[in-house]
């Protein structure tokens, strides 16, 4: 099975990802990831990488596409695999029909800007732990304060108001014309990306039953 999500920043795609990968035994890839792994091991193409995002450039969409291209090969994706947030651009999504060949279901989590901003604009994080808290929706116990370390909580740059705002009006400007893409190839699949997490997911997990 081969899956993309395709949503908004804050959409849960993510979370979605990781719970679908699960359970269907499929690889789950980011391509965020993959590109601060092949940094991380210091590779040919990780080298390619920070020079350019050190110089505050964009990773091409021919680099995106030979990291994918090695990553589907290895042993985790024979069975398929969910790619999370990719392709970002139609030449992106018309590319990746040659690396991939016939997706199975593209997968569209509809969220309102307003919600995006609220739940992005809320998020609060522990720089120690890594946990993950909302002002409103799981707020910690001692307020600025982790649970679990007692840590003073942030805010990720990238998750003010502004910058959400900006995040958003990209996604629209360069992320509608590939929806409509694959709506044209027959392949789309839309759900809100608002309510419980597991019914959500438990409607998209129903809809994939029946592929291979």
């Amino acid at each position: 099975m081969k899956l993309v999500l395709i949503g908004c920043p804050g959409a849960g795609k993510g979370t979605q990802a990781k719970m679908l990968s699960k359970k269907f035994g499929i690889a789950h890839i980011s391509t965020g990831d993959l590109l601060r792994d092949q940094m991380k091991r210091g590779t040919e193409l990780g080298k390619k990488v920070s020079e350019i995002m050190n110089t505050g450039g964009l990773v091409s969409d021919d680099i995106v596409s030979a990291m994918l291209a090695e990553r589907i090969k290895e042993d985790d994706c024979k069975k398929g695999y969910i790619l999370d947030g990719y392709p970002r651009n139609v030449a992106q999504a018309e590319g990746l029909d040659d690396i991939t060949g016939p997706l199975d279901k593209v997968i569209c989590y509809e969220v309102a800007d307003d919600v995006i901003v609220d739940r992005m604009t809320g998020r609060r994080s522990c720089p120690e732990c890594g946990k993950m808290y909302h002002l409103t929706y799981n707020p910690p116990k001692t307020e600025g304060k982790c649970d679990d370390c007692g840590a003073e909580l942030i805010q990720r740059k990238d998750d003010n108001e502004e910058t959400v705002k900006n995040r958003l009006k990209v996604y629209h400007e360069t992320t509608a014309p590939v929806i409509d893409y694959y709506r044209n190839k027959g392949i789309l699949m839309t759900v809100s990306g608002v309510g419980d997490i597991e019914d959500i997911f438990n409607k998209v997990a129903s809809a994939l039953e029946g592929i291979n």
